[in-house]
């Protein structure tokens, strides 16, 4: 296994530390707070790096390329969960947002039927990007005992990152329409 796809297993294999500090942080314990923060934080670097190395030294694998967004939707959909669980975030925000994945996820098993590959577009990784700076944000909020301007600033980043959720979906779909039949 290379090292690209290691960090791909270890982002996911986060996921249930970062749960299990969260939830202990929401206790009111600020250590845990900060250790949810410093996983996610951690987990989500990796996201940069594998990407990163796999390009420069030529790593990509098929393995990679379907399980490196997947563990970006498994890191990010657990801190959305978790913060609708918290009262942070409307659940409809998340099914807006789980709504894009499993419909990318869709139009991509459709074009790989058909022999067709459809990489991430600007908007797709940009849409990564503002949602992890969001959840990083909140996070860090409760490290500092819910300071609420921090709070509402991760909100206000959060509500920018559901806004380029939709719209990167209406993109790719708009541009896999063919392949859909929605001529």
């Amino acid at each position: 296994m290379n090292l690209p796809n290691f960090l791909t297993i270890i982002r996911i294999a986060l996921v249930p530390f970062f749960i299990f500090f969260f939830h202990h942080g929401q206790a009111g314990m600020q250590l845990y707070s900060i250790l949810a923060l410093i996983v996610f934080a951690a987990a989500s670097l990796t996201d940069a790096v594998d990407g990163h190395i796999a390009r420069k030294k030529n790593l990509i694998t098929n393995f990679g390329a379907l399980m490196d967004p997947l563990a970006d939707k498994v890191l990010t959909t657990a801190a959305f969960v978790v913060f609708v669980d918290a009262g942070y975030i409307p659940a409809w925000s998340l099914i807006a947002i789980l709504a894009r994945e499993f419909a990318i996820t869709g139009l991509r098993a459709v074009a790989a039927s058909e022999g067709v590959v459809i990489a991430a577009g600007f908007a797709g990784k940009l849409k990564t990007i503002f949602q992890m700076v969001a959840i990083c944000v909140i996070l860090l909020s409760g490290v500092f005992i819910q300071v609420d301007i921090i709070f509402n600033i991760g909100i206000i980043i959060f509500w920018i990152a559901v806004a380029i959720t939709v719209y990167s979906g209406i993109e790719y779909l708009w541009k896999g329409r063919k392949l859909l039949n929605l001529k």
